[in-house]
């Protein structure tokens, strides 16, 4: 019974190779690794390309025989490094990727950080690319706009699932039908004028 949980515990183990490529053809040896993961089923899960580091990508594999077969014949690739790669030395390499957080303006949220924490609020303005929101605090005498970071703050009700985004909309549907109204009597007006002067 040990010996076959140690064998799962093995099979689920994966580890890092480095392979050495030709400068600037990273991604194309990304590309035939691909392709001859998918059509051989290679037990390769994973291929990092660090950015800005040149002549080398690294396959996480589930054992070097997995990694070499990946690159086995791939042009531009130039072997298979013997030492295997720890994670905490790649780990500062790559970047962190961030879900996106669903958060709408008019949305009642409460701040989780910062000196206005447990606050109730409403969502007034969100700057996605600098992530963070403009509230407003609902116990607040006085409302006063607060910029806190985007990840400070949790969601806690939806006013109407957006009633304000679905106004937006209409708006811009009622002027864009206006600007197709009046572009199409400007056209009706000119072959009128076209006419006349035809027959005169």
């Amino acid at each position: 019974m040990a010996e076959k949980e140690t064998q799962t515990t093995e099979k689920s183990i994966t580890h890092i190779f480095a392979l050495r490529t030709t400068s600037n053809r990273e991604d194309q040896v990304i590309d035939f690794i691909g392709s001859n993961i998918t059509k051989k089923k290679i037990d390769v899960y994973c291929v990092i390309r660090p950015h800005g580091m040149r002549g080398y990508i690294f396959l996480e594999a589930a054992d070097k025989a997995s990694a070499e077969q990946a690159a086995f014949n791939v042009p531009y690739a130039r072997g298979i490094l013997a030492k295997e790669i720890e994670y905490k030395e790649i780990e500062h390499m790559l970047e962190q990727v961030k879900k996106e957080a669903n958060i709408r303006k008019n949305d009642i949220a409460e701040i989780i950080s910062g000196p206005f924490k447990r606050e109730q609020c409403k969502i007034m303005r969100i700057d996605r690319t600098k992530e963070e929101v403009v509230v407003e605090l609902l116990e607040a005498a006085v409302p006063i706009p607060i910029t806190v970071k985007i990840d400070a703050v949790k969601v806690i009700r939806r006013d109407d699932e957006s009633s304000d985004d679905e106004e937006e909309k209409k708006e811009e549907a009622k002027e864009e039908k206006k600007t197709r109204y009046q572009e199409e009597e400007k056209e009706e007006k000119i072959e009128g004028v076209d006419e006349k002067d035809f027959y005169e």
